[in-house]
């Protein structure tokens, strides 16, 4: 995987190497990196922003290929989990309130849990260090009725088990953050959904972010996910796991995702000392080239999360001494983007930079699991 990575950054190096100097406007090297994505087939969504303003804001191909709609800047792609950071600063905001602390047993939210969680804390749930069974490998064989974050409380009632002593290491977990999100509804009072509308995207004027619920909310200007099956587009937008909302259930763009950006280097949303917890390595990963802070991953100057599942395939990287971000969102099983936003990012900002982010590479979390490749198959 680094292998390729390091031949893709190379690649581009070459490319713009023998443009001409009409094609070295980052532009025309943007558009050329995205052409997989133009024409008939599944889009995308790109966003560079630097010191705040959008210097490249495009979108390619199609959000819904049956109907031809051809995706926007305010297409919505359902963003997997690049939702954890947004379940994160839930918490952090609770904190800030008093409503709870990091170091809360999770059982004081969730008593109904098993005697095995009972060192547990909300801070392991954030940082994928609680030892929680993956509730993917717990679903029950037949299962054809979506998940909720409640039914994944109901599958780890009777796992009185876990993969490790909480805390003494790391396992990228979903379950993790799907108790998360029940804890915000302790905590408030107010169903999850609701709070992060409320809280969050209200706030920040994201308005059309929604954490989906099916029969209850809706999604403007949608994106479809879509797989290639036998040289063919076909529809894979939804899976079991599609309704499970703390681990990857929100809808956004790059527009209203600028917006988030932006609240990122300021109060406006998180007081400076959350935002630094968040932004400060919590535990070391798999990759030893990656930290994870709480909702998100860290590989030296560069903050970051992809969001990996059915239908979708997205990515936030952030270079905040640089005040530089690259967003792509896609609706398309593969490729994963990270490595074609580190080509984008390189556009503008000098290499070193780019390659000591580019060591990340795909993670040990990218391993591609049948609903969502940010579940990482493996047994108890």
């Amino acid at each position: 995987m680094i292998a390729r990575l390091r031949g893709s950054l190379l690649g581009v190096l070459l490319f713009c190497a023998g443009c001409s100097p009409a094609a070295r406007d980052p532009s025309a090297q943007i558009d050329a990196l995205m052409r997989p994505y133009q024409g008939a087939v599944p889009g995308a969504g790109v966003l560079v922003i630097r010191d705040g303003l959008p210097i490249f804001r495009h979108a390619y191909g199609f959000a819904n290929l049956e109907a031809r709609v051809a995706a926007t800047p305010a297409t919505n792609y359902r963003l997997a989990s690049m939702t954890k950071q947004f379940t994160s600063a839930a918490i952090l905001l609770l904190a800030e309130q008093g409503r709870l602390s990091l170091g809360d047993p999770v059982r004081k939210w969730l008593p109904t849990l098993p005697a095995a969680a009972n060192d547990i804390t909300i801070r392991h749930l954030l940082t994928h260090t609680s030892g929680l069974i993956d509730y993917e490998d717990v679903m029950a064989e037949g299962t054809t009725k979506q998940l909720h974050d409640v039914d994944v409380l109901h599958l780890l009632e009777l796992e009185n088990r876990t993969y490790f002593v909480p805390g003494t290491a790391y396992r990228y977990s979903n379950s993790g953050y799907a108790l998360l999100a029940l804890i915000v509804a302790s905590a408030s009072g107010s169903d999850f959904a609701t709070f992060l509308r409320d809280r969050i995207f209200r706030p920040l004027h994201m308005q059309n972010t929604v954490a989906f619920e099916a029969g209850i909310t809706s999604v403007a200007d949608r994106a479809y996910g879509y797989s290639l099956v036998n040289n063919a587009w076909q529809r894979t937008d939804q899976s079991l796991t599609s309704a499970v909302l703390g681990d990857g259930g929100i809808y956004s763009s790059i527009d209203d995702l600028a917006k988030w950006d932006a609240a990122l280097y300021d109060n406006r949303l998180l007081r400076p000392e959350s935002l630094r917890l968040a932004f400060t390595p919590q535990t070391k990963t798999d990759d030893p080239a990656v930290q994870y802070g709480l909702g998100w991953r860290i590989t030296g100057e560069s903050l970051w999360h992809s969001g990996e599942t059915m239908g979708f395939r997205n990515v936030i990287v952030r270079f905040p001494a640089h005040r530089l971000t690259v967003l792509v969102l896609t609706n398309r099983d593969a490729p994963e983007p990270y490595f074609l936003a580190l080509a984008i990012a390189k556009i503008y900002l000098p290499t070193a930079d780019v390659t000591h982010a580019a060591a990340a590479a795909a993670g040990p979390d990218s391993d591609a699991h049948p609903q969502n490749a940010d579940r990482k198959p493996t047994s108890p």
